[in-house]
């Protein structure tokens, strides 16, 4: 079974689970009305793997495997490999607008990252080597659904973990035995976390010091482990006609705090324990960042170019789309689009093989720029969808069936557009609402200003591993030397 069906990937999720919302524990994560939507958006991603028109790119055959596996677990070997993974990023994101942030095909390519690095595994332990590579044989063979959770509780941010009040509530390693590490604690923000199959956990940022040793671990486990516990922030789904809530009634990813109560991770799921300093090379030396940033960025360009293609019809329907300050401001999210959709293009085209492994990998430096400018634009287009829509946003119908009641003629002439009848606009601004008035969008534009983290570290990261810097200077060099 190593391509899932949509059935298959539902049936997964009836497993016992501990999953909790608004105080209350979850029978069955695939019938709670708050999960349904979501659940039902990566059940069509499942069964688009088995769809004639979109087979031959979603999935491959692996001669790794010797038998058909999802793409985004194939090893990258040649630039056609890059290509493909792509057009498989763009084509899983295209059906649900990139508004599922953390899909399968996330976690699935930073797995395969990882499963590729055994040597950096190694020098934690031979074992930690050969559990990586088995896990991510598993999860590959199974087509498995991964969430991470990478982040400890906001406690006092000037204290290491092992100095706050409670150094318990960070998770942290309790006992090891024969069987496996103990683990107890909480971690944060796990996305999809109620109906995802597995929970791979490392800690972010890698910045970990002396005496943190208990809580430097990377490992996966099981959504039902015994122990593990979910618990779910308040939906942000709107429950109503699509036609009436386009995005939020469809794909609002559940945010979640994973609660480990003394649970035993077997061994041959661990994959780094008690060596800090290993574990903050873990995110440079895995080279797990070139994989994933470059899904995230063919992700993104989804993203902005349904807004892009949104903000052209709320100007045409406005009747200011010749309008030479819409124009510019049409033309600048245009630019955003192009530059993100660059990224993954250039990084292909500059991509280098990894001699340790023979795996080509995408160029960092040309996807850090999406990783730097994603955040920055993606609040700057929802803000031109507020800028063109006005005060239209505010006055809305409570539903688009209104068009077809005794007050439907009024409503018709006090929301029709330039060419475009009232309905027909009132489901544009509904469609715009959803983006920048809802709860949901509000939730899109927070996760992606944060996505990559905190944007200083991000680009004083860049700035220290810019590999290119050294051409440029030289070039400064070698003029100053010439005057």
């Amino acid at each position: 079974m190593a391509v899932r069906t949509g059935e298959q990937f539902i049936a997964g999720l009836r497993d016992g689970r501990d999953v909790w919302y608004d105080g209350k524990q979850v029978e069955d994560v695939t019938r709670f009305s708050e999960f349904e939507p979501s659940i039902a958006a990566l059940a069509r991603g499942y069964d688009l793997q088995h769809d004639p028109a979109h087979r031959d790119i979603a999935t491959c055959a692996s001669p790794e495997f010797g038998e058909r596996i999802a793409r985004a677990f194939e090893i990258p070997r040649t630039m056609e490999h890059l290509r493909l993974k792509r057009e498989s990023f763009i084509t899983t994101a295209t059906p649900t607008c990139g508004m599922l942030g953390r899909g399968p095909d996330f976690l699935n390519a930073m797995i395969m990252a990882l499963g590729v690095k055994p040597n950096f595994f190694a020098e934690c332990s031979p074992q930690c080597a050969d559990a990586i590579t088995g896990y991510y044989e598993y999860i590959a063979r199974n087509d498995l659904y991964l969430t991470h959770a990478l982040l400890d509780p906001q406690l006092d941010k000037g204290k290491l973990r092992h100095e706050q009040s409670d150094p318990g509530t960070p998770l942290r390693v309790v006992e090891r035995n024969s069987d496996g590490l103990v683990v107890h604690g909480i971690k944060r923000i796990a996305t999809a976390a109620p109906y995802a199959d597995e929970l791979l956990v490392w800690p972010f940022p890698p910045t970990f010091r002396p005496g943190e040793e208990d809580y430097a671990n990377v490992f996966a486990i099981p959504m039902n482990t015994k122990g593990l516990k979910t618990l779910c922030r308040r939906s942000f789904a709107s429950h109503g006609p699509r036609e009436d809530f386009p995005l939020s009634a469809q794909f609002d990813e559940m945010d979640a705090t994973v609660v480990f109560d003394h649970v035993l991770v077997p061994w041959d799921r661990v994959f780094l324990h008690g060596d800090i300093a290993l574990l903050n090379r873990l995110y440079k030396e895995s080279r797990m960042r070139e994989i994933t940033a470059h899904q995230t960025n063919a992700r993104l360009e989804v993203k902005l170019g349904f807004i892009y293609a949104l903000l052209v019809e709320l100007a045409r329907a406005a009747g200011l789309d010749q309008h030479p300050g819409t124009m510019e401001m049409l033309g600048e999210a245009a630019v955003r689009v192009e530059v993100i959709r660059s990224t993954t293009r250039s990084a292909e085209l500059q991509a280098t093989v990894d001699a340790d492994n023979g795996v080509l990998y995408p160029d960092l430096p040309a996807l850090q720029a999406g990783r730097a400018l994603g955040p920055i634009y993606y609040p700057e287009m929802i803000n031109m969808i507020r800028k063109i829509s006005g005060g239209g946003l505010i006055q809305l119908p409570v539903s688009l069936a209104e068009f077809d009641s005794p007050i439907g003629e009024a409503l018709e002439k006090s929301l029709a557009g330039a060419g475009i009848s009232g309905r027909d606009k009132s489901a544009l601004m509904k469609l715009a609402w959803d983006l920048c008035g809802s709860e949901f969008g509000a939730r899109h534009e927070l996760y992606e200003m944060n996505y990559a983290g905190e944007r200083s570290a991000l680009l004083a990261g860049i700035q220290r591993e810019y590999s290119r810097a050294g051409h440029y200077r030289d070039h400064l060099t070698a003029f100053m030397e010439g005057l």
